[in-house]
């Protein structure tokens, strides 16, 4: 009984753990992850270690990043452009998190 409920804590630990690392962004305007050029529209971001891992219907794209923690969380989720007219994303903020995705 009690290694089936250890069992039990230790999925739905594993459940929230990998959730947490999955979010959903809004692109207002064609954006470039690592020179691709996604569309306008919703895509998934997933992050593991120092890549992040955006996902918009069969396109993947995994770009290197250094994951910053504010002192305090998000209120939205923003992203963040490098000048010019590309688009390329140059980093994101989650929003209810402490997270900050710097695209290298």
């Amino acid at each position: 009984m009690i290694k089936g409920t250890l069992l039990l804590v230790s999925v739905m630990v594993l459940a929230v753990a990998s959730a947490a690392s999955n979010f959903n962004l809004n692109f207002y305007q064609p954006t470039v992850v690592n020179g691709t050029t996604l569309k306008v529209g919703e895509a998934k971001l997933e992050i593991k270690d120092n890549k992040a891992i955006v996902k918009q219907g069969k396109t993947s794209v995994e770009a290197t990043v250094k994951v910053e923690t504010s002192n305090s969380k998000y209120l939205y989720t923003t992203i963040g452009y490098k000048d010019g007219d590309n688009h390329q994303i140059k980093d994101i903020t989650i929003a209810g998190t402490t997270t900050k995705l710097v695209f290298e």
